[in-house]
């Protein structure tokens, strides 16, 4: 299967950024939208509670699965999006540096936010995520629920 995400780095923008500043996707590419990845253990508790670090790793791996019974990878993510329900960059900080390191070397737009609040009791991390694919009509892994 041919990759379809092409990650754009600018030579004329700053190279501190830990990502690339666009990314494209044919036409003819299947787009997938994640919801925003919770650190959710599968009975819904939070996971890791008071840590950025770790919830940010739950919320990764979540996304992970989200990815997969939909078709895709991490690798065929084209963007993001990272959530931190704190106003201290030592946090945004904290989380990001697991999101990006999940990502290794496919380092997507993503963009990384304080927020006052998220929807679960104790969380502090949520991630979402765009991917795009090209596969020949397969819409997601079977046993899957697809709905219309």
């Amino acid at each position: 299967m041919t990759k379809a995400v092409t990650l754009i780095r600018s030579k004329s923008l700053s190279n501190v950024a830990e990502y690339a500043y666009a990314a494209t996707a044919p036409a003819d590419a299947r787009l997938i939208f994640l919801a925003g990845a919770c650190p959710l253990n599968a009975d819904g508790t939070t996971a890791a509670v008071g840590d950025y670090a770790g919830q940010a790793a739950k919320a990764v791996e979540n996304m992970r699965t989200a990815l997969a019974e939909a078709g895709a990878t991490i690798g065929d993510v084209i963007s993001t999006r990272v959530l931190v329900a704190s106003s201290r960059q030592a946090d945004l900080v904290a989380t990001w540096e697991v999101v990006r390191d999940a990502f290794g070397d496919h380092d997507v737009p993503s963009t990384l936010m304080g927020v006052t609040v998220l929807g679960y009791d104790d969380q502090l991390v949520e991630v979402e995520a765009i991917a795009a694919v090209r596969d020949q009509g397969r819409s997601a892994k079977p046993g899957t629920e697809v709905t219309s």
